[in-house]
This record gives C-alpha cells, structure tokens and sequence, in this order.
C-alpha cells in the first residue's frame, strides 16, 4: 500500500513541475526574442556600510522599467540580499539607457 501511495505523490509532484515549468516559458521565450536594450550609463552601487560589517557578498538582481528616452521608470528588486538590495536599486535608478522606440523591461545584476 505504501510504494503506491509513494507512486502516486511522485507523479503528482512530476505532474506540478511540468506545469510551471510550462506555464513560465512564454514569458521566458518573449524575453529572449528581444534585444537587450544597450546601457548608456550603468551606475555602480556603494557597498553600504551595514554590508561591510558583516562582510557580505553576493548578487542583487533588480528589474527596470526604461522609458522610450532611456531613463529608468520604475524598479523592483527580483532577488539577492536585503542589506544590499537598497543600493542597489538606488544604482538602477539612476542608471541610463539607449533611446528606444518603445518602453522595455530589463534585469540588472550587480555584483558586490
């Protein structure tokens, strides 16, 4: 009784991971077609002084909303760790990019 109950929970699991895998690709497909959009001006953020205390590195990732004149419109951080999240987006924000015939969306990593 209990290898078929353990059946059954696999494939279910098997089952719930192709459906997000899948229900994430047309986003994911969308996002490659597109160009990047070239950065004129990418600001460095300063390691704050919290992080420097407690000796953290790591990645921040923060999404952007670019306007069509290449200023950034508004920002959200995707990942990495909060004490350096702030700067990070602080350094996105004041960021640039190329001129462009519409608005885009785009995902900067900064390294600290």
């Amino acid at each position: 009784m209990k290898t078929k109950r353990a059946v059954k929970l696999k494939r279910a699991a098997a089952v719930a991971a192709l459906v997000a895998a899948t229900v994430g690709a047309p986003s994911r497909a969308r996002a490659q077609s597109e160009e990047k959009r070239p950065v004129k001006h990418l600001v460095t953020p300063v390691m704050p002084e919290l992080g420097k205390k407690l000796n953290l590195s790591g990645t921040v990732r923060i999404e952007v909303v670019i306007a069509p004149d290449g200023s950034v419109k508004r920002t959200r951080v995707v990942g990495g760790h909060p004490v350096l999240a702030a700067e990070a987006e602080h350094a996105a924000q004041k960021s640039t990019f190329e001129p462009a015939s519409h608005e885009t969306t785009e995902t900067i990593d900064f390294k600290f």
